[in-house]
């Protein structure tokens, strides 16, 4: 099997390669494991040294590992080199507080000495989207080599530029060979490593399919997980909300990354008292969004990832068409590229696809809901649960709404971002476990109890 990196803008190939074999894993993967041994042993302080210099390699090249990400999946360059800066911040992160989170805790009970000790696992397989092709490893990765493990990557077929690219930070870093090794591997050979029960555990990010898949497969070996699956992020709009504010963040928010974000806003809830000057500044700051050339520094939404996503997207919009929609369709036409221009469905209702599915693409439902008990019903009307934005000029009104949302990231007044001081990931059909924080860098290691008595 070859692997090709399509540029989704000129529709041209970037860069072919030829896949690995379920040999080449098994190889790849023993040499993984003769790495854990070594890396374990380290201490903590020696750990994050090699990641400090791993942040001091992503800055430096940014510009290159930029290119690469608008090259393999459209997104507009300046997100790209934005997406590289917060891979060397969750570096800094760490490196700053994972002596800290995994040191000993103590407890008292009566004994000589009682506590907890975090130890790692071994081998973790990440299996990791397009849509954020840097970002989206080190989240995993980072807490997972910090706290002893090492990792595998199967990236997502149409990325595999940059997960070459991921693992050569690594080793310019000076990390140990095979304390992160990319696989350019199918899925069918990474639920045959599963199968066999060649690693100690798993974070994947991706469609609510793989994540079944994945749990079953990991409930058969009895091994550790990490979900971090889709969104429909609901954008709750209160009548006492900052209405230009509001709008400039949800164009923002939605059509960041040309739409292609599971913590996007996806449904926009608005209250009927405003819907109509939300929906005529929001139409406005949309049509300021700069369609085109992701490799100019001008463009804010460049192409969709794949060729058939267009489709797709065209799919939902026809399905609202037909039940009532008239959608507002901004931008421009493009000569060349996989493109969908961004497009506004005013009156949205819930039994539209655009409401009920994940969308990944610029397509923006508004609700109208009549009161705050009704928005929080629509909003929780998913059976997604990853984040959620509200927006009010009170505060209090506006917390005591974001306890009643079923997700796990609620902002009040801003846009839902990952940040590595905070835990990340969802309820629902959105995932189980969390990366991140310090919750994150415990998810793969032995909560060990340890008592000593005389």
């Amino acid at each position: 099997m070859v692997f090709k990196s399509i540029n989704p803008y000129t529709e041209e190939v970037n860069w072919e390669y030829d896949s690995f074999s379920f040999e080449d894993c098994e190889a790849h993967i023993k040499k993984s494991r003769a790495a854990f041994s070594e890396w374990s042993s380290l201490s903590i302080e020696e750990r994050t040294g090699y990641l400090a210099r791993a942040a001091e390699v992503l800055r430096k090249n940014s510009d290159i590992y930029a290119e690469i990400i608008t090259k393999e999946m459209g997104k507009p360059i300046k997100q790209s080199r934005a997406e590289v800066q917060k891979c060397a911040l969750v570096c800094d992160y760490y490196v700053k507080n994972a002596a800290e989170f995994l040191k000993n805790e103590f407890v008292d009970t009566g004994a000589e000495k009682s506590y907890v000790s975090f130890e790692p696992l071994g081998v973790i397989l990440g299996i990791m989207p397009w849509n954020f092709p840097f970002w989206q490893v080190f989240k995993f990765a980072i807490s997972a080599i910090c706290a002893g493990n090492v990792c595998v990557l199967k990236h997502a077929s149409n990325v595999p530029k940059s997960a070459l690219e991921v693992e050569k930070i690594f080793l310019e870093a000076g990390f140990p060979e095979y304390v992160f090794k990319s696989l350019l591997i199918d899925s069918r050979t990474a639920m045959e490593i599963i199968k066999k029960d060649m690693v100690d555990g798993i974070s994947l990010t991706g469609s609510i399919n793989a994540g079944s898949e994945i749990g079953e497969l990991a409930g058969k070996t009895i091994m550790p997980f990490v979900l971090e699956l889709g969104g429909s992020d609901p954008f709750i709009v209160l009548e006492d909300a900052d209405i230009g504010r509001a709008a400039q963040a949800a164009a923002k928010s939605r059509f960041l990354n040309s739409g292609q974000g599971c913590i996007a806003a996806k449904r926009f809830i608005v209250l009927e008292a405003i819907i109509e000057d939300f929906t005529k500044t929001f139409e406005l700051e949309v049509n300021k969004l700069k369609v085109g050339n992701p490799m100019d520094e001008e463009t804010d939404i460049g192409p969709v990832a794949r060729k058939e996503f267009v489709k797709d997207l065209e799919k939902i919009l026809e399905d609202a068409t037909k039940k009532g929609a008239e959608p507002l369709i901004c931008g421009k036409d493009c000569e060349k590229g996989f493109f969908f221009k961004p497009t506004i469905i005013p009156a949205a209702s819930l039994d539209m696809e655009a409401c009920s599915v994940e969308v990944f693409g610029p397509i923006a439902p508004l609700i109208t809901v009549k009161d705050d008990d009704e928005a929080v019903n629509v909003a929780n009307s998913t059976e997604f649960g990853l984040g959620a934005e509200v927006w009010s000029g009170n505060l209090d009104r506006a917390e005591k709404m974001a306890k009643r949302i079923r997700s796990g990231f609620v902002a009040v007044n801003g846009m839902v971002r990952s940040d590595p001081r905070l835990p990340f990931g969802g309820i629902k059909k959105s995932g189980i476990g969390r990366e991140l924080s310090h919750y994150g860098l415990k998810e793969f290691t032995n909560i060990k109890a340890i008592v000593v008595n005389k």
